[in-house]
């Protein structure tokens, strides 16, 4: 079961949704999609579904009935929202347990729930009983906000839930709740709930350690706006204790709007455009990442970040940095630790914030300095005496996990009769973790060019004989027999302009 949230409205968790669900089922599998958002109906219209059809009339609906309707992809199934006779408001599902446990013996291979945004108890339920949840936001500073909030709303309701038959473990909770105020830090109330009592600590540290959602950015126009995920992803660790999977960003995209309009989803009337690109590699990751994570053993610590970190923390970089590692994470702090910094929205006071300034700045001052940090790592580490402590940043699992299932694929797909296209080059370049960017560095092949070959944008290449050159040079690069890669790039090229070429002779 997999859920879409957003922290507010606008996140476009509809089209992630839907287009999610379009993927799985072009890849055979059943779907069921279950419009959930407390907002009211919407999914049907951007299916296409005539209201008749997807809104309960003047019957009183069941709230535990689920009835899907057919949608116009093959293998993808909907369940609108319904409304009660005499109520603008729509029937929310999850109010009744037995509903979402309903979900888990439904004869299909995913169920998909739209949450829409908020942090209603029904949505936050729903939240904590999928399988995997994609968190939403958009380059906005309400919209960063709200996931923050719904991030630290999902710990206190998973808090509670864990503790409800323990009244006196919750009642504790609860003084500890009274002291921090009102929607905390979930590090923050879990250090003061230790200090009550260090098994309540413990247990409320492991449910913390348990949230670990999948994110998305949503609506991308600046270069900022893609490196906003990753940042996101690295303050809501250190300040909320919360651990993001960034799966990638949907870029703003007129072909979007398009499809709204036309009540079509965008991986059915836009394939090939940019966004639909985007949201087919979220989705890629998403399989790839499978289930978050095994159920944490119990005798197994969750790690908490320190309240004081060392100066190589501070900078996100390791004991073994270069100078020149160290001066890039210190140019990549400095950056996001300015007022008005997007991903700090909401999370640092102004005394706060100066308080980090100065952290960075001793942290670049002290470890640049031969001397000076030679002499920190003796009085930091004293026990150590190299510096070849691996970095505390994680690698990008659900990067890794892509790539994983791409050279899978690939391992079956390719062969000694293999017609090579752009999107096979494409998969091939992603599998390895190359950038076209560093393909044109590599090669001296333009950019707009090399995107062109995967696009199979033919109109946009140069002459044949340069295009021969272009798509040899890529093969090599990314260790493809040339011969064979040149051979049936062209014979679709040629095939697919000739038509063209015999239009205007």
């Amino acid at each position: 079961m997999l859920a879409v949230v957003g922290g507010r409205g606008g996140a476009g968790t509809s089209t992630i949704s839907i287009n999610l669900a379009v993927y799985l089922a072009q890849l055979g599998r059943r779907v069921l999609l279950i419009d959930a958002s407390p907002s009211g109906a919407g999914l049907h219209t951007l299916l296409g579904l005539e209201p008749a059809k997807a809104v309960a009339s003047d019957e009183d609906p069941d709230e535990d009935d689920l009835k899907p309707v057919p949608t116009q992809v093959p293998g993808l199934l909907l369940v609108p929202q319904s409304y009660r006779a005499g109520s603008t408001s729509p029937i929310r599902p999850g109010r009744k347990p037995r509903w979402a446990r309903k979900l888990r013996t439904l004869e299909v291979d995913y169920v998909l729930l739209d949450l829409g945004c908020g942090t209603a108890p029904s949505t936050l339920d729903l939240f904590l009983g999928a399988d995997q949840v994609v968190c939403v936001t958009t380059p906005e500073p309400p919209s960063v906000e709200g996931t923050y909030r719904l991030l630290r709303a999902v710990f206190l309701r998973s808090l509670r839930r864990s503790l409800v038959e323990d009244r006196f473990r919750l009642r504790l909770v609860e003084r500890a709740e009274s002291e921090v105020g009102a929607m905390p830090s979930p590090l923050t109330l879990v250090r003061t709930i230790a200090r009550y009592d260090s098994s309540v600590g413990a247990r409320a540290a492991a449910e913390l350690a348990q949230l670990r959602p999948r994110f998305v950015v949503n609506n991308a126009r600046l270069r900022t706006d893609s490196e906003l995920g990753p940042a996101m992803c690295d303050l809501a660790h250190r300040y909320l204790g919360v651990r993001l999977d960034y799966v990638g960003h949907v870029e703003q995209d007129d072909a979007v709007w398009l499809s709204v309009v036309k009540s079509r989803p965008l991986l059915i009337d836009s394939p090939s455009s940019k966004s639909a690109r985007n949201l087919e590699r979220i989705a890629r990751r998403m399989l790839a990442l499978g289930s978050p994570r095994p159920e944490q053993r119990a005798d197994e610590r969750p790690v908490l970040i320190p309240d004081d970190p060392n100066l190589y923390d501070v900078l996100w970089t390791h004991r073994g940095s270069s100078d020149e590692e160290l001066r890039r994470a210190y140019k990549r702090q400095r950056e996001m630790y300015q007022p008005g910094s997007l991903p700090l929205t909401s999370l640092l006071s102004a005394d706060a914030l100066r308080t980090e300034q100065a952290r960075i700045e001793e942290a670049h001052e002290t470890l640049l300095d031969p001397l000076r940090r030679k002499a920190y790592d003796a009085s930091m580490f004293p026990d150590e005496q190299t510096r070849d402590a691996p970095a505390p940043r994680e690698p990008n699992a659900a990067l890794e996990a892509e790539r994983a299932l791409l050279r899978s694929e690939l391992s079956r797909e390719i062969g000694g009769e293999t017609e090579f296209t752009g999107r096979l080059l494409r998969k091939v370049r992603e599998a390895q973790g190359v950038e076209i960017e560093d393909i044109a560095k590599h090669t001296k092949i333009a950019q707009a060019h090399l995107r062109a070959i995967e696009a199979e944008a033919f109109s946009e290449l140069p002459a044949l004989v340069y295009t021969r050159g272009f798509v040899r040079e890529l093969a090599k690069f990314l260790k493809l027999d040339p011969t064979q890669v040149t051979r049936t790039y062209l014979r679709r090229m040629r095939a697919t302009l000739s038509p063209e070429e015999d239009a205007t002779s």
